[in-house]
């Protein structure tokens, strides 16, 4: 059988064998999605049967939708683990940079064991950098080298992974989608993942609070650059008014996204502390949204970026439309000329793997 990651399978079996007998903290980003914590729990209950002391760290809760997968697991918040000032060895986990879990944390961990992630603008920040931003999920990863290195796989463990696949694949339909990733997925279901407990879990447990949100967020929908761009906006003070709360934005700026004509969609949400924070989809990676995002000192991947700034939406919905139509303008010349953005200058590139090339040859990018 062909190894899914054969370089990154070789790195991580190297890690396990150096944290040996270390107490161990995996430690995921802000806001924690789908991918996240199916990747912190996979970590720890991995590093748990080889007897480590384990904790997960997240500066957020765990979402009430992704609780399922946490039953028996230690999550600690940023203050515990302050509080606590244990020596652990830090995993960060679908991090593209080391402030994604925040900045207390970045400073509590300044020396990074091992960052695993998928992300198109991670550089490296750690010891071990196990990076592949030609996947579609950090699960992705994860699930891979789990097998390639035939460490055992137990039924939460494979919830956890199929989960972090479906949520970052957008169901199996987002671009990054390749044959891999439903290899793995069907290696998942073997090993005892549920398809309908994953679905009801994300996709049929909506809050009525949510659907409010989701109203407002349409009503506020703007087409912008000749239909191209799609933008909406929740203004501060619209969880309290809608009895939703943060956690409720998770998809919605798809709807943005999947208006026929628009290539990309945007949701900027403001904040009471005077700051605005803005998730972008793109349709097709030739758009990428993750340098778009990287002009506000954000990132992500070429379809799905974000990011934090501190600014109102007047000022900063004009910059960000600007940044959109210069992107639209690069993709629209590259397209011309039969070039491909992703070797631009010093654009990062979507390295492509021999064993998943999609139908034209090239990587399928996030």
């Amino acid at each position: 059988m062909e190894l899914f990651y054969p370089a990154l399978s070789v790195e991580f079996s190297r890690l396990l064998d150096r944290l040996a007998g270390r107490k161990v903290a995996v430690v995921g980003h802000a806001r924690p999605d789908g991918d996240c914590i199916g990747s912190q729990v996979t970590v720890a209950r991995l590093m748990e049967a080889r007897g480590h002391d384990v904790i997960c760290v997240n500066a957020d809760p765990v979402p009430r939708r992704l609780q399922f997968l946490t039953p028996g697991m230690r999550f600690f918040s940023t203050d515990d683990v302050l509080n606590a000032a244990e020596d652990r060895a830090a995993i960060f986990v679908d991090c593209a940079d080391q402030a994604r879990p925040g900045e207390r944390l970045k400073a509590h961990y300044s020396t990074v064991e091992a960052v695993i992630d998928h992300h198109l603008s991670n550089v490296g920040f750690a010891a071990t950098n196990i990076i592949d931003s030609g996947s579609a999920a950090t699960c992705e990863i994860l699930a891979g080298m789990l097998f390639d290195n035939h460490l055992p796989v137990d039924a939460p463990m494979a919830t956890s992974l199929y989960t972090g696949l479906l949520t970052d694949t957008g169901q199996f339909r987002f671009p990054s989608t390749s044959r891999r990733c439903f290899v793995l997925a069907g290696e998942l279901v073997a090993r005892g993942a549920k398809p309908s407990e994953a679905g009801y879990n994300l996709y049929e447990r909506e809050s009525l609070g949510k659907l409010r949100l989701l109203q407002h967020f349409l009503a506020s929908l703007k087409l912008e650059c000749g239909g191209r761009v799609c933008i909406g906006v929740l203004p501060a003070g619209i969880f309290e008014a809608t009895g939703s709360n943060d956690e409720d934005t998770e998809g919605l700026v798809d709807y943005a996204r999947s208006i026929e004509g628009v290539d990309v969609g945007a949701l900027i949400e403001e904040r009471p502390d005077g700051t605005v924070k803005a998730s972008l989809r793109g349709k097709d990676p030739s758009f990428r949204v993750d340098l778009v995002a990287a002009k506000f000192n954000g990132g992500g991947h070429a379809c799905a970026a974000g990011l934090n700034l501190k600014s109102d939406t007047q000022n900063f919905y004009p910059r960000l439309l600007a940044a959109f139509a210069d992107r639209l303008a690069l993709a629209d010349g590259a397209e011309k000329t039969g070039s491909s953005l992703f070797s631009v200058g010093k654009e990062l590139k979507c390295p492509a793997t021999k064993d998943f090339k999609d139908a034209r040859g090239g990587s399928r990018c996030p």
